[in-house]
C-alpha cells in the first residue's frame, strides 16, 4: 500500500512538473506563403517537446512585432534581419531574433526577364528609364513593377530606393498581392512580354522563372549598400539595393526566458535553402492547401529524423 501510494505521489509530481513546464505558445507565421513551410516544421517540433501551439495566424511584420512586444503573440520564425531590424528596435527591447533559420540566405533584389536585359543593355534599375514603355501594363508611360504590399519589411526598403533615386518619375510600384501579382509575371513572361519584379530567395518566383536562363538581377545604386559578387546578375558585382538576409526566429523575450527550452530549441534549429526552395516549387505547382503544407513538414521531418530529434534534446 505504501509503495503504491509512493508511486501515485511520484506519478502525480512528475504531471505536474510537465504540465508547469508546457506552455501555451501562441505563434504567428509571415502573409508570405513561402514562409509557411519553416513555420509549420517548427511548430511540429514545439508540439514534440510537449508545448501546445496555437495554429499560426498569417500576418505582416509590422504587426507581428508589436503584438509580440505586447505580449499578445510569442513567437514567429519568420524574421529577416537586417530587414526587419527597424521593427526590433521599435520594440524597446521587448522582441529579440534568436537562433537561424538560414544564415544568409535571403538574397532580396529587382529582376528583369534576360532577353530584354540582353537586347536593350539594362544592367542597372536606371536603365529602366529610357525603356520604360517596355514594361508598361497600364499605358501610363511607366514601367510596372511588381514590388511588397504595404507591413511587409521590403516595402519601406522600397520605399527609400525610390525616394534617393526617383524611380517613382519611371517606374510604378505594383503592390497588390504579391503571389497573385507575380503569377501575372510569369504569364506576361510565358507570352513574350518584359518583365520587372523585386522577389527574395527562397522564392517560388525564382524556380517558375529560373536565375541565369530566364531572368537575371540588376543593379540598384542605393548608397546604404555596397557591391557584392552575386551569381545570375547583369554584372559579376552588382548593389542589389539590399543585405543579403538572414532568417531567424523572433520571440517576446519574457516568453523566451519563462521558456528556456523554447529558446535552446529555437538556437539549434535550421533548414537549408535548397530544402525550403524544394517545397516552395511543390507548393508554386498546386500543393498549397494547409493539409499539404502540414504533409510536407512532416514529410521533411521524417526524412531529416536525427537532425530534428537533436534539435529537442
Amino acid at each position: 500500500m505504501r509503495l503504491f501510494k509512493l508511486i501515485a505521489t511520484l506519478l502525480t509530481s512528475i504531471a505536474i512538473t510537465s504540465a508547469a513546464s508546457a506552455a501555451d505558445i501562441k505563434m504567428a507565421k509571415a502573409n508570405w506563403d513561402t514562409g509557411y513551410f519553416q513555420a509549420e516544421v517548427y511548430k511540429q517540433a514545439l508540439e514534440k517537446m510537449g508545448h501546445t501551439v496555437s495554429e499560426p495566424k498569417a500576418i505582416k511584420p509590422s504587426v507581428f512585432y508589436v503584438a509580440a512586444a505586447a505580449g499578445d503573440l510569442d513567437l514567429w520564425v519568420n524574421g529577416w534581419f537586417s530587414t526587419h531590424d527597424g521593427y526590433i528596435k521599435e520594440s524597446k527591447g521587448k522582441v529579440e531574433a534568436v537562433g537561424y533559420v538560414m544564415k544568409k540566405g535571403g538574397l532580396q533584389g529587382y529582376l528583369v526577364d534576360k532577353k530584354t536585359a540582353d537586347k536593350l543593355g539594362i544592367k542597372s534599375v536606371m536603365d529602366i528609364k529610357a525603356h520604360a514603355k517596355q514594361f508598361d501594363s497600364n499605358g501610363d508611360g511607366k514601367a510596372d513593377m511588381v514590388a511588397c504590399p504595404p507591413g511587409w519589411g521590403c516595402e519601406k526598403q522600397i520605399t527609400k530606393h525610390f525616394a534617393e533615386l526617383n524611380l517613382g518619375d519611371f517606374i510604378n510600384p505594383v503592390k497588390a498581392d504579391y503571389s497573385a501579382s507575380m503569377a501575372d509575371v510569369v504569364a506576361k513572361y510565358k507570352n513574350g512580354k518584359s518583365v520587372l519584379f523585386y522577389t527574395w530567395t527562397p522564392n517560388w518566383t525564382v524556380g517558375a522563372l529560373k536565375l541565369g536562363q530566364d531572368v537575371v538581377w540588376i543593379e540598384v545604386p542605393y548608397s546604404g549598400t555596397k557591391k557584392v559578387k552575386v551569381a545570375n546578375a547583369t554584372k559579376s558585382k552588382i548593389n542589389m539595393g539590399f543585405g543579403a538576409d538572414d532568417i531567424r526566429p523572433a520571440a517576446n523575450k519574457a516568453f523566451l526566458k519563462a521558456n528556456p527550452d523554447v529558446k535552446k530549441m529555437l538556437k539549434k534549429a535550421s533548414i537549408p535553402l535548397a530544402d525550403i526552395a524544394a517545397q516552395n516549387m511543390k507548393m508554386n505547382a498546386g500543393e498549397k492547401s494547409e493539409r499539404a503544407i502540414k504533409k510536407h513538414a512532416a514529410a521533411w521531418i521524417k526524412a531529416n529524423q536525427s537532425t530534428f530529434d537533436s534539435w529537442l534534446k
